[in-house]
């Protein structure tokens, strides 16, 4: 992203919406920027839902309750737009040739390559979809 200024648009990372809304001072100087900056365009996947919703069931993340439960506020408050999974997303998703078995990431990366957006994360693995990444 370097110095360009607005109308980027961004999806954001399960991690990257936790800490947005609940733990910002994690997030880099660069995300933080990205997601304040007015011009953006912020996406949330509800993948992100599937994945706060699946991981609070199991017992890996039981502090995202909070986020479950407020999760249509605080996606309000970031100014984020819904992103739903489509049938195209699925299909790229499960068609991607990158060995990552993460469905999560999976439909993420398949979001961000269909819809032309930047995909905000810290995670690594998502160099080897060859995405636009920003942190």
């Amino acid at each position: 992203m370097g110095g360009r200024r607005g109308n980027v648009r961004l999806l954001l990372d399960t991690h990257v919406f936790v800490w947005a809304v609940a733990d910002p001072e994690r997030l880099s100087k660069a995300a933080a920027d990205a997601i304040r900056l007015p011009g953006n365009d912020l996406f949330l996947s509800s993948a992100v839902a599937w994945e706060l919703a699946t991981k609070y069931r199991i017992g890996t993340f039981p502090e995202a309750k909070a986020i479950i439960d407020d999760f249509e506020s605080l996606a309000v408050d970031l100014v984020a737009r819904h992103l739903p999974v489509t049938h195209d997303h699925a299909l790229r998703a499960g068609l991607l040739t990158v060995e990552h078995t993460d469905p999560f990431d999976r439909v993420l990366a398949a979001q961000a390559e269909i819809e032309g957006l930047h995909l905000i994360t810290r995670d690594p693995v998502f160099g080897a979809f060859g995405l636009d990444l920003v942190w």
